[in-house]
């Protein structure tokens, strides 16, 4: 009886990954638009004035809310408070994997067409200081470059170095990041937003 309720459990309404119920959970679109009948990604240049990352080059998106059912619903949100589109009028066209940060940290990524002209009339000039679009044809011809961060942990005052082998000359083990960069024209795409693109055209580029 119990391997029956154990094997059941397991297989039913898995999380992602452990820790994702108390993750920072955010959701991003992924916008793409037609300009001049070619397909572009637009993105956000976010305003001076924020508090967090300001003039970052990021997509729509943020926090998912306790009121939001689902992160798709999320996404869809940000992109009406930040963009001005309407969720009704944004054909999606499916969820990337998310990216796992850290498992205190996941974004859950989105792709969808939206109405270009609805966004260059309507966003939201608080959060966003410009919107600007890079060619589909552009991202699958221009590779991205890379560059190492060096990541060393640092325990907090009051960890318990008595309880663990060789205590405070225990030796932690360093990791490195991957930051990708995507320079187009005067823009700089780095970060977050840089690997969920990097991912996307990857995507594209095998079923080309």
């Amino acid at each position: 009886m119990f391997v029956d309720k154990l094997k059941e459990r397991i297989n039913h309404n898995q999380t992602l990954f452990i820790g994702e119920e108390t993750a920072f959970r955010s959701a991003v679109l992924i916008p793409l638009v037609q300009v001049d009948q070619e397909w572009h990604v637009l993105f956000e240049v976010r305003s001076a004035t924020m508090r967090k990352q300001p003039g970052d080059i990021c997509f729509p998106g943020g926090r998912i809310d306790s009121t939001d059912p689902s992160p798709l619903a999320a996404a869809l949100r940000e992109t009406n408070e930040e963009l001005g589109v309407d969720p009704e009028t944004v054909t999606v066209l499916g969820q990337l994997s998310p990216y796992i940060a850290s498992p205190s940290f996941v974004i859950y990524p989105f792709v969808g067409i939206v109405d270009y002209d609805q966004i260059i009339h309507s966003y939201n000039l608080v959060e966003v200081e410009e919107v600007f679009t890079v060619p589909v044809k552009w991202l699958l011809d221009h590779e991205p470059y890379m560059h190492l961060v060096s990541v060393q942990p640092t325990p907090s005052e009051d960890f318990p170095f008595e309880k663990i082998m060789k205590g405070t000359e225990y030796q932690w083990r360093a990791r490195s990041l991957e930051e990708w960069f995507f320079d187009y024209g005067k823009y700089t795409i780095w970060g977050i937003t840089a690997r969920i693109l990097k991912h996307f055209i990857e995507m594209i580029k095998s079923d080309v």
